[in-house]
């Protein structure tokens, strides 16, 4: 049996925060402001990978009244779920997601995210893809408020 789980997030641009996007810091003025690093991308990978195998989400493994997850490592709450996910029964088979932001440009930066991504998936970097957006000027991404995130992960029974 094969399963595909959807994820989404999104974060407030903050000054004074780095932006770290899939594992990977971006050089920016401003960063995403949450309770862990923030780093939208993995949060909608996290999210979707937990939707696939019918894991909850992840406010509910990683809450942010928790404050052992204050400035948590989101690549380390990956791995977590990556575990979580194969112990349930499933292999990961393929992620596919899309990061919405108007600045910076993440083109010189995709294949270092997908790599990093890759890494902590378990998968060959044919088996993640990344894609960017922009909000082409409208809501609060155009405006440059903050930045969104959408993933999909497909799973089988291992």
């Amino acid at each position: 049996m094969s399963l595909a789980g959807i994820g989404y997030d999104s974060h407030r641009l903050k000054e004074g925060r780095r932006l770290t996007l899939g594992g990977v810091e971006i050089p920016s003025e401003r960063g995403l402001e949450g309770h862990s690093d923030a780093d939208v991308l993995t949060h909608a990978v996290i999210d979707a990978l937990l939707g696939a195998a019918g894991l909850g989400d992840i406010g509910e493994h990683f809450p942010d009244t928790d404050e052992r997850y204050r400035d948590a490592d989101s690549m380390q709450l990956l791995g977590s779920v990556v575990t979580m996910v194969i112990a349930a029964g499933w292999e990961i088979v393929h992620v596919d997601c899309t990061v919405v932001m108007e600045r910076p440009k993440l083109g010189a930066h995709r294949q270092a995210i997908r790599k990093r991504l890759a890494r902590v998936l378990g998968l060959e970097e044919k088996r993640v893809n990344v894609k960017a957006s922009t909000g082409e000027g409208i809501g609060f991404v155009g405006r440059g408020e903050g930045v969104a995130a959408l993933a999909i992960a497909s799973l089988d029974e291992r």
